[in-house]
């Protein structure tokens, strides 16, 4: 199959999560930081631990797309970063939208360029591929379930951004209480932990009390009964290669 056949990339997660979840702290142990291009989109904000990654400040969305470029001519990038898809869709409404002359070409040029960050630039990019983006969380009244979606606007938030991904964990501060009816391999509850009575988590699997959200993945990805893991990117990244290895 040519490359431009193979407009897949296995190496893309969606991490979402309200503020306060443990989003951006989720990088914190990716390998190899030198070799991560991370693109901040939430105006220059300092993640919360030291690092060694590529940061780059995003200023205009299309910015996004110079640095895929640019990223696969550089043999040691391994990672890209996105941080966070609901900044960047919003800085686009500001830079772009709200004074425009044609405000409705602009609302169609807004999907556009994310359905061309999707289906180009991370489809093919031979890079691992971290998007972060802020959920809202809402009561669905007629169905009785608590929903949660990434924050968009316009047409993209009806479709639902997750769409676009085999893979959309959501980042939690769950009770530890909570998280001992569900022990996994992935799962680690440290003394600190237990003192504090809570631990950050990614959840990766639904349950009865989460049944409106978007998480997702491959089929047979983590082990059955596995619900919530350790709050690692890398951990997500090392998952997925494992899985889509070859034989």
């Amino acid at each position: 199959m040519t490359a431009a056949l193979q407009q897949t990339n296995d190496n893309l997660v969606l991490i979402g999560g309200v503020s306060g979840a443990g989003k951006s702290a989720c990088l914190r142990n990716i390998k190899d930081q030198e070799g991560v291009l991370y693109l901040n989109c939430e105006s220059g904000k300092k993640l919360p631990f030291r690092n060694k990654f590529m940061s780059k400040v995003i200023t205009d969305p299309y910015h996004i797309f110079e640095g895929f470029i640019w990223a696969e001519t550089q043999p040691q990038i391994h990672t890209i970063v996105i941080d966070s898809l609901s900044f960047l869709m919003d800085m686009f409404v500001s830079v772009h939208i709200m004074n425009s002359a044609d405000s409705r070409s602009q609302w169609q040029a807004y999907q556009e360029f994310f359905k061309e960050l999707m289906q180009q630039k991370v489809a093919s990019s031979t890079k691992n591929v971290i998007i972060i983006t802020h959920i809202a969380e809402d009561l669905d009244e007629e169905k009785g379930i608590r929903t949660e979606q990434a924050v968009v606007k316009g047409g993209l938030k009806g479709t639902g951004v997750e769409a676009y991904f085999s893979l959309n964990v959501t980042a939690r501060a769950m009770p530890i209480k909570e998280l001992e009816k569900h022990p996994s391999e992935f799962l680690n509850i440290t003394d600190d932990e237990r003192d504090v009575g809570y631990k950050h988590v990614f959840q990766v699997r639904k349950t009865k009390e989460t049944t409106g959200s978007r998480i997702r993945g491959p089929m047979g990805l983590f082990p059955q009964g596995t619900v919530y893991t350790d709050n690692c990117a890398q951990m997500l990244l090392d998952v997925v290669h494992d899985f889509y290895k070859e034989d």
